[in-house]
């Protein structure tokens, strides 16, 4: 996943024993092998992916409220639901959302939710990386300014990165510009600034959610800029209902975009305007959303959707390219985040990798085809049927198909106890 997409035939991967790449090349060019330990794969080996916008922990509420619009779905059962989660079932559910996106190859995960110290312990037992942002509205007897001042304290306490290989990356999670008053936006932008952290929230996602905001400075995303937000580190998370000017405003603060065009289909809140966003050079990642929004967390069937919404909708085959939607999973999903360490694989970054089984029917053809065709194949017809194994940070954490570290039979029983309790009475 350098720039232009090329294939390495007979590669090599060199991981140094804190868990980053030492060489990433040709077998020829390799420099000699001092570590005994060495593995000889078959197949194609990449980069983990990167989902850019995810609520995984909400695996306990799969299918709720399936049918119903964006705000209906919100108010008359997911926050029901949720008022009942307890920190059990946020940790069953992410458990389990983990072990679910590492099998589909995602190593890394921008997460949104509550129970946030519980959700981070399911994330490291599953070995996961993610980037945890606690989510706070304008609620009562939840207040967001103790809830901002808690994040404050958690990244002053143990940095903005902890964990094994960092796996752990704090950010701000203020759900969206209508469930916050403009004055918690400036104390997160504040806050978020002095820290050098991510801020990651819901923008524009369906048109109906925010027209007070709109009716009062014009845009969600100019709301954004006036409260300090497009200064910092900032992901927004859908970007569906967006002007020319939204996206240039987007553009020139360096904000990243999550594009989740399975939740934005799946509960009718608009196609995202990718091509007009990858245009002005936005950075732009791929998000699956929730669980129960979605309902799966493959981010193999975005690529695809991404790409297929993109042709139809400007009526050009051309407008996302299989490389272009692998990027964007990737190398794009990263960048989005801020981040320069995941993405590819390269010196210096984390050996977050994942291992594409050749032996199915997606790749009958064979590896001596052309480059291009052979990305169509994994990305087109592969996709996560053909994961076997993925690693973190050098560590394995999916040995041919299932999690090394956990057990997914016990995982999902215990999302269904939780679902049992959450779902009782919504």
């Amino acid at each position: 996943m350098d720039p232009t997409c090329s294939v390495i035939r007979d590669g090599v991967v060199d991981v140094t024993a804190r868990g980053r790449v030492a060489y990433c090349g040709p077998l020829a060019d390799a420099p000699p092998n001092n570590n005994s330990a060495s593995t000889r794969l078959t197949g194609i080996l990449m980069p983990g992916l990167v989902n850019a916008h995810a609520h995984s922990a909400m695996t306990p509420l799969r299918g709720a409220g399936g049918d119903l619009p964006l705000m209906s779905w919100l108010n008359d059962v997911i926050w029901p639901a949720e008022a009942r989660m307890r920190p059990a079932d946020a940790y069953a559910g992410m458990l389990l959302g983990c072990i679910e996106m590492l099998q589909h190859g995602v190593t890394t995960s921008a997460e949104m939710y509550m129970h946030a110290e519980s959700v981070t312990q399911a994330a490291l037992a599953a070995g996961s990386r993610i980037l945890l942002a606690p989510a706070y509205f304008d609620l009562p007897g939840a207040p967001w300014r103790s809830a901002v001042r808690a994040i404050d304290d958690w990244i002053d306490a143990d940095g903005l990165r902890f964990g094994p290989g960092d796996r752990v990356e704090l950010c701000y999670g203020p759900h969206s510009a209508y469930t916050l008053p403009a004055e918690a936006l400036r104390a997160t932008a504040e806050s978020a600034a002095a820290r050098g952290a991510l801020v990651h929230i819901h923008v524009a996602e369906s048109l109906g959610e925010d027209q007070e905001q709109r009716a009062r400075y014009g845009s969600v995303p100019r709301l954004l800029r006036e409260t300090g937000l497009l200064e910092g580190r900032l992901l927004a998370a859908h970007a569906v209902h967006l002007s020319a000017h939204d996206i240039r405003l987007l553009a020139d603060h360096g904000a990243g975009v999550a594009h989740c065009p399975g939740s934005n289909a799946k509960l009718a809140s608009g196609i995202a305007q990718l091509t007009a966003l990858r245009q002005a050079s936005v950075a732009v990642g791929l998000g699956t959303d929730g669980p129960a929004s979605n309902d799966d967390l493959d981010l193999w069937e975005e690529m695809r959707l991404a790409m297929m919404l993109a042709r139809v909708t400007t009526e050009d085959p051309l407008a996302l390219t299989a490389a272009d939607a692998l990027m964007m999973a990737t190398r794009g999903g990263a960048a989005a985040l801020g981040r320069t360490d995941i993405g590819a694989l390269s010196p210096g970054m984390w050996a977050d990798m994942v291992h594409v089984a050749v032996d199915g029917p997606h790749f009958a053809s064979g590896l001596d085809i052309s480059d291009e065709q052979l990305t169509a194949n994994l990305v087109w017809a592969a996709g996560s049927r053909a994961i076997r194994d993925v690693w973190v940070a050098g560590q394995q954490v999916i040995t041919r198909g299932e999690p090394a570290q956990t057990d997914r039979m016990e995982a999902q029983r215990a999302v269904a106890a939780s679902a049992s309790h959450l779902l009782a009475t919504a």
